[in-house]
């Protein structure tokens, strides 16, 4: 395979590794599936039927559909309007109970897939990239992290904001205060004094001249069920510094981050075989993962094999998993999810929802009752 073609490739990928959660019970509380569709609608999908329960208008303009959720379940907060403004919607009655308009004056600000709320639900945070619109010019300013109060509702401004580096998407909050920022490097700030540590190096990693440096996927974050963080790569190990394309061996690999401590592995995980652009670990057994593209795959970490594969009917971006790590939901791209045996991979459901997803979350909100 061809470098370029890999990287390309990659850009459109995830994969997964070792092993840091622990298997998740099967219990009584409600679960929901919760996605974004075109023009702009929060879907609430009952798991225990797979029927829509309802869906919620959200105003604004379709942005990304990226979605956060409330440690309680109750609250989905989204991306809107081009991804400049964020809305909390109740899942439970779509009423929307907060609001903050992130552009203001001749400032626009974009935030691309970065939104998360803190694991005791007071505040909410997001990486802004800022342009000040002039009338000659547009001049770009520096990212950063913003921290919202929850509490302030419709109208909130931020309470703090942090420098932080260029092209970070996806992040996460941990029960240790910090929040993971997924960019050229997997790195974790404290919300409260803008210091920054390094988790896992990437772009900057130091393997030597027979590792390619890795191509990183920071699209979707979705380990809700497993309490984690994942960054998906892809790299190749050359058999000599002639670097040579044709026999280099390639492989997926990943950052996966353990949100309960704030501590990561890093590693290669199965041979690259096809893109994956998605994965989520199984709650049961965190050496399980499963990919989904044009094929929903299925993983087994302590081997690095690739134990199963299905081909899909079309592309789908996204996917995750039930609590009891029995069903696995795959959507994104059109206006359809697919449901799965996990063991088997085999279609038992679907559900059709009003628009395409195109590049929305495929999230899981749990209301413990």
């Amino acid at each position: 395979m061809k470098l370029n073609t890999l990287v390309k490739s990659s850009l459109l990928a995830p994969m997964g590794l070792a092993a840091l959660v622990s298997a998740a019970p099967a219990s009584a509380d409600q679960e929901y599936l919760l996605t974004i569709t075109r023009p702009g609608q929060l879907h609430v999908i009952d798991m225990a039927t797979n029927a829509v329960a309802r869906s919620c208008d959200i105003p604004g303009a379709f942005g990304t559909g990226s979605i956060a959720l409330a440690p309680n379940g109750r609250t989905a907060y989204v991306l809107s309007n081009m991804t400049e403004d964020v809305y909390g919607i109740s899942i439970e009655s779509c009423d929307i109970n907060f609001h903050a308009a992130q552009s203001q004056g001749n400032v626009r600000v974009k935030s691309v897939q970065s939104i998360t709320v803190s694991t005791d639900g007071t505040e909410l945070y997001t990486v802004q990239n800022p342009v000040r619109q002039l009338p000659d010019r547009f001049e770009i300013l520096e990212p950063k992290l913003a921290v919202y109060r929850i509490a302030d509702g419709m109208g909130a401004k931020p309470v703090r904001s942090f420098p932080v580096e260029r092209r970070i998407t996806k992040i996460a909050a941990t029960e240790t205060g910090e929040v993971i920022l997924g960019g050229a490097d997997v790195t974790a700030i404290n919300p409260r004094t803008g210091a920054v540590r390094m988790v896992t190096a990437l772009q900057s990693w130091d393997r030597g001249p027979l590792w390619a440096p890795p191509d990183a996927f920071a699209m979707h974050s979705q380990g809700e069920q497993s309490n984690e963080y994942i960054m998906p790569y892809a790299t190749a190990r050359f058999e000599d510094e002639s670097m040579n394309m044709e026999t280099a061996q390639w492989w997926w690999g990943m950052s996966r981050v353990n949100l309960k401590t704030g501590e990561a592995e890093r590693m290669e995980t199965v041979p690259f075989e096809f893109i994956v652009f998605n994965f989520v670990t199984d709650p049961r057994d965190s050496n399980i993962l499963y990919g989904s593209f044009n094929t929903l795959s299925k993983h087994d970490l302590s081997k690095h094999e690739t134990v199963a594969v299905r081909d899909m009917e079309h592309t789908y971006y996204n996917l995750n998993i039930s609590a009891d790590g029995k069903t696995l939901y795959v959507g994104g791209t059109s206006s359809d999810i697919s449901i799965h045996d996990s063991d088997t991979l085999e279609k038992t459901g679907s559900i059709q929802l009003s628009g395409d997803m195109t590049t929305s979350d495929l999230r899981i909100a749990t209301i413990r009752d």
